[in-house]
């Protein structure tokens, strides 16, 4: 059931935001002294401000925020979960240090946990049906917390029940090579049991793929080459030292889509129609179960998987938190982070939780204080249920779609906010490299050397730009957390930040313990950032962008950017599609023009942001200038480009399955056409798609191209 609390006689914040540009000064409270120039349309960002921001956020209290958030499991919408909902809401609602509003939103979604009464088990039987050996139930209780009664057991989210028995097969990754290479081989994967590891491909595809091949079981485990680099000793590892032990496993969402299983494209709200589950699509076909390294070494025979998931509906809330803005308030940035874990998640996602409640504490203790209040709207969100599919964050954006597809400046994530404390990892799309950048010049990054986050960041990762020369790689966004929805079923443009790790000294695929019961409050404070120096340098970072983005007079969005990534996915076209392309009569002559008609447009206007500020502007020459900024992104979006990929719509961005790295829709295409004949349907789908793009690119161009011009 949705609802929607009043808190302390102000608004909340999703109701906030339904008031839209009628709010304005009037919206803000009486008795609220805005200084000047706050309230005045030329305000520009406050370099002064800024500064004080950086100074106050704190590495002590971000740990401590850490300490509280991960001291027990919070699954989502267990009774721990609810705690941390209500401390957001004491936060933020507090009077020294508090936002102007704070709520809650309530969504009743479908989730999948394991039955309590009759656990999950992997066994090896013997001829006669005797079993010879059992999976661990659990991780080993090595620092006490993963014997808390809380811990939920080792599981794979939405998996189906069921008690399949069969011949044990490696599969190595799950992937459909490595299913073809077993069927080749002559190995009988009917009614078998397969093994594989994490990596390669998704979870759920793992189980699609072995289940193409008449497999009724899969395992997956977490290798120990894969996380630690080799090493599965116990004494090589937590406690020891940062390495996942031999008893941990990941648990994970094996849905395929993101959102609630039952209402795609609908908010999960009581009058909304949901599907029936059992018709319901994107859940693995076969049982399947996560175990540790230690287990797998150990299953050569027959085994025999139970699975008893269960699937329930349950009530999962989103908390969120705004500060209106003093010129623009129907202009939003939001800055956001999933709540929930699997465990007792220190580091995926309460490092994160803890710098966004210590980035909310400074800037609310700056605006109750009343010396600031941003030119724009600033939504700080703590998502539910994230990890069974960015649930929270999905169902926002379905019952916000118009609200944000209208306003919505740019979604900052910060999911996990520190992997290892090495260097900056951002991804993003291209408009937000600049204000990025501009952060990570001003802060230092931690350690003893003196260099900015920013030159330390290009050591570490780095590419040849043929406009800036050497420059940090700016990664691209997938699905991995909550800025999904907001980059490919919203076209907002949108970043992810965090500091990672070292890729020269290590292989691990992402953090040792992730998704365990070993991800605790200790193995941050030892082995993942001691100190909290890196959580303080993405507070920092992250702080900076919001202030950039919410405060400067011209949004600090770089559209030229996109010219160099459209230039690279051409050339990547023209190089590896182009000769194919022509021996069916397709010609790429369009979708060039279409490239340089944004290169041009984007080159012009540049100029002209650059003439108006040197210049005093009319404010509303600004607020023309910034809505075409805001809204190029959405012009990447066609509802219909995918039609078999939920929510994906940006056509730059979607999933490529395609060889060739170049406009995802186009690759993919090519890749399905490749061996089919000239007429065929396939090859009319490669028309198709180039005609997408090119209507997506002349379309991003007139946007950038003066508001006068309506052709």
């Amino acid at each position: 059931m949705q609802c929607v609390k009043v808190l302390g006689g102000v608004l909340g914040a999703a109701a906030l935001l339904g008031l839209g540009i009628i709010l304005g000064h009037f919206a803000i409270p009486k008795g609220t002294d805005l200084p000047a120039p706050s309230a005045s349309a030329s305000q520009d960002l406050d370099l002064e401000i800024l500064e004080a921001v950086m100074g106050q956020l704190d590495a002590d209290r971000i740990r401590e925020n850490l300490r509280e958030l991960s001291k027990e499991p919070h699954l989502a919408t267990s009774p721990r979960d609810e705690v941390l909902v209500q401390l957001l809401l004491r936060r933020w609602q507090d009077p020294e240090s508090g936002l102007d509003s704070a709520g809650t939103s309530e969504y009743e979604v479908l989730l999948s946990f394991p039955s309590q009464k009759q656990p999950n088990r992997v066994d090896v039987v013997g001829p006669a049906g005797g079993i010879l050996f059992s999976s661990q139930r659990s991780e080993e209780n090595l620092t006490g917390e993963q014997g808390d009664p809380n811990v939920v057991p080792p599981y794979a989210a939405y998996a189906p029940p069921g008690t399949p028995q069969g011949l044990l097969v490696y599969a190595n990754r799950g992937s459909e090579e490595d299913f073809m290479e077993l069927y080749q081989q002559g190995i009988k994967l009917q009614d078998s049991i397969v093994l594989t590891r994490y990596g390669g491909v998704g979870r759920r595809a793992k189980a699609v793929n072995a289940a193409k091949y008449g497999v009724s079981g899969v395992l997956v485990y977490t290798d120990p080459a894969d996380i630690n680099d080799g090493k599965s000793l116990p004494n090589e590892t937590f406690p020891h030292s940062w390495g996942l032990p031999p008893s941990g496993v990941e648990r994970g969402s094996y849905f395929e889509y993101f959102g609630d299983p039952l209402t795609p494209y609908l908010p999960a709200n009581p009058s909304s129609f949901r599907l029936d589950s059992d018709n319901a699509s994107g859940f693995p076909p076969i049982p399947t179960q996560p175990i540790g390294f230690k287990d797998a070494e150990v299953l050569l025979c027959q085994v025999n998987v139970s699975v008893y998931n269960r699937l329930e509906l349950r009530n999962s809330s989103n908390v969120l938190g705004i500060i209106r803005g003093a010129v623009e308030p129907d202009r939003y940035v939001l800055y956001g982070n999933h709540r929930d874990s699997w465990v007792h998640g220190a580091v995926d996602p309460s490092s994160g939780t803890a710098v966004l409640l210590e980035l909310s504490r400074v800037l609310g203790t700056l605006l109750k204080k009343g010396t600031w209040r941003p030119r724009r709207s600033i939504v700080f969100a703590s998502w539910g249920a994230e990890e069974f599919g960015l649930i929270g964050s999905t169902e926002f954006t379905e019952e916000s779609f118009s609200k944000l597809q209208e306003r919505a400046v740019a979604y900052i994530n910060v999911d996990i906010s520190v992997f290892a404390n090495a260097t900056l990892r951002a991804q993003g799309t291209p408009p937000v490299q600049s204000v990025i950048f501009s952060a990570a010049k001003q802060i230092r990054a931690p350690g003893p050397s003196s260099l900015s986050i920013y030159d330390n960041w290009i050591r570490y990762s780095n590419r040849s730009s043929p406009v800036y020369g050497l420059v940090p790689s700016l990664g691209t966004l997938g699905a991995g957390s909550d800025y999904a929805p907001f980059i490919h079923f919203l076209g907002i443009s949108s970043m992810d930040i965090a500091y990672t790790y070292d890729r020269g000294k290590t292989s691990a695929r992402i953090y040792p313990t992730y998704h365990t019961a070993f991800d605790t409050f200790d193995y941050v404070d030892k082995f993942v950032d001691p100190g909290f120096s890196s959580h303080q340098a993405v507070a920092r970072t992250v702080g900076s962008v919001l202030l950039r983005l919410s405060d400067s007079l011209f949004l600090p969005l770089n559209v030229s950017d996109y010219s160099e990534t459209l230039r690279s996915l051409l050339q990547a076209a023209q190089q590896d599609l182009g000769g194919l392309l022509e021996q069916h009569n397709i010609s790429l002559g369009p979708l060039v023009t279409a490239v340089e008609k944004f290169e041009e447009a984007a080159t012009v206007l540049g100029q002209h942001i650059s003439a108006l500020q040197k210049g005093t502007p009319d404010p509303l020459q600004v607020r023309m200038l910034n809505d075409q900024l805001m809204l190029l992104e959405r012009t990447f979006l066609n509802s219909r480009a995918f039609p078999e990929e939920r929510y994906y719509s940006h056509v730059l961005w979607a999933p490529r399955t395609g060889s060739v790295a170049t406009f995802p829709g186009l690759s993919n295409a090519c890749s399905k056409a490749m061996n089919t004949g000239p007429r065929s349907a396939a090859w009319a789908e490669v028309q198709r798609q180039l005609s997408i793009l090119v209507v997506a690119l002349e379309g991003a161009a007139a946007t950038l191209r003066p508001v006068a011009d309506l052709w």
